[in-house]
């Protein structure tokens, strides 16, 4: 059995063009978690959906019940694929998702989705700390443009200054091109 495990991270319709709260080429990032998807289903990779809902009827997107919150079509989980429902940045947080990777003999987590300033680096992150070797497929992530004081960063900025980091020190950050071409 595989000790890897493909976490698909929020890739919900609230982060696409029309959804509440848009994430830059959010439907690149939707392509790329498609291939990884489908080679992690052909390799029998375990594979987990992991959903994000903000328990508040005014929060601005992923709010409970509601079409944004629903993981988009592109990337939709086949029956036998858990989906993980999380209220916080971090994967793991209030989650069955620790156990059930421990219960499968996991090692090796493959990390895409969005966005990139906060799910994916928080739950990258975590998992280094419990152990797990990360990689993360950056050009199946998003970003979305932030503001601080009277700054502005562009998305493609937020991406990379994240990107650098957790490549620096905890994960494997990798294209979705050299991720299929070493682990068909």
């Amino acid at each position: 059995m595989s000790k890897t495990a493909l976490i698909l991270i929020d890739i919900q319709n609230d982060y696409f063009i029309d959804g509440r709260w848009p994430v830059d080429k959010m439907q690149d990032v939707a392509e790329n978690a498609a291939r990884l998807l489908s080679n992690a289903r052909k390799k029998n990779d375990t594979i987990i959906h992991i959903r994000h809902e903000i328990p508040s009827d005014e929060a601005p997107f992923f709010r409970p019940g509601t079409t944004g919150a629903e993981i988009h079509s592109s990337v939709a989980p086949l029956e036998n694929e858990p989906v993980l429902l999380k209220h916080r940045p971090n994967s793991f947080h209030n989650t069955s998702l620790r156990d059930d990777l421990e219960t499968k003999g996991i090692t090796d987590i493959i990390i895409c989705g969005a966005m990139s300033q906060m799910c994916i680096d928080a739950t990258a992150r975590a998992a280094v700390d419990f152990g797990y070797t990360v990689t993360v497929v950056e050009d199946a992530c998003g970003a979305k443009e932030q503001a601080f004081n009277d700054t502005e960063v562009p998305a493609p900025q937020v991406h990379a200054a994240f990107m650098a980091p957790l490549a620096m020190t905890y994960a494997q950050v990798v294209t979705t091109e050299n991720y299929l071409a070493e682990n068909k």
